[in-house]
């Protein structure tokens, strides 16, 4: 299959990424999905406030979509799959009995034999030392504001005013943990990870307070009750690993999907 050939296929989403501003294609959405087949796949670029309400997925939802490779001088992963948004549609979802035995089923314990492998996604189980908030530099906060604003301003642009976002999220979350292969730490990008700090913030009308709340429920909860971490290599830079996502997985789920 070469970059100008179509296919069909179907995946459980599991993660996405936080929304990035593109200069060709508005907000876009990295999204990280497990196919019928067990194996990974990255579906990009997808403008999500583009897709209509019936199309609008979440975690576990189960999609058909058409797809091509991309050009290899764009994106060598072999995960990657250049969406047609428009042919996305919701076909079901993951059971909620057997989520967490469909996570134990693809996790691993370390990253090095998928990267030897040529694997760039994968759902990694590990020790969690410490989970932290970082606010963005004042520096960081106004080159995305400008951004936005000079995307608002090309009005042709996907109707770029109801795809960029209300305001830049002022923290970035950071994740200390070990593998198999020992001690990192990454930035967290999971998308509904900034999307609950700004909810929590707004409900709790104090941003300490949510904070607070943050590293109780990311950094104690969800370890104590078993978790797992999403997990994807940087497009040019094949050998550093992003995290993608924050999963909560039962650790003594079997597996009963299959």
């Amino acid at each position: 299959m070469n970059s100008s050939e179509h296919a069909d296929d179907e995946a459980f989403i599991i993660v996405k990424a936080a929304p990035r501003v593109s200069t060709t294609y508005g907000e876009t959405v990295c999204i990280a999905a497990i196919d019928h087949s067990g194996l990974w796949v990255r579906l990009y670029p997808v403008s999500f406030r583009q897709l209509s309400d019936a199309q609008k997925f979440g975690r576990w939802d189960r999609i058909r979509y058409r797809w091509r490779k991309p050009k290899l001088s764009s994106d060598k992963r072999i995960e990657s799959r250049r969406v047609d948004q428009n042919s996305i549609e919701i076909v079901g979802k993951l059971r909620d009995r057997d989520r967490h035995s469909f996570l134990n089923r693809a996790a691993v314990t370390f990253l090095r034999a998928e990267a030897e492998a040529g694997r760039s996604l994968a759902v990694l189980k590990c020790e969690i030392i410490d989970f932290r908030s970082e606010r963005q530099t004042k520096e960081e906060m106004a080159r995305q504001a400008q951004i936005y604003q000079q995307m608002r301003s090309q009005q042709d642009l996907f109707a770029v005013q109801n795809l960029l976002p209300k305001e830049v999220c002022p923290y970035i979350f950071k994740y200390r943990y070990r593998d198999a292969d020992g001690e990192h730490e990454g930035t967290c990008q999971d998308w509904e990870t900034e999307v609950t700090f700004l909810r929590r913030r707004s409900e709790m009308h104090s941003e300490a307070a949510a904070l607070q709340w943050m590293k109780y429920k990311f950094g104690v909860e969800f370890p104590r009750d078993g978790m797992a971490l999403a997990m994807g290599t940087h497009r040019w830079r094949e050998h550093q690993w992003l995290i993608n996502g924050v999963l909560r997985v039962d650790p003594t789920a079997q597996m009963s999907l299959f």
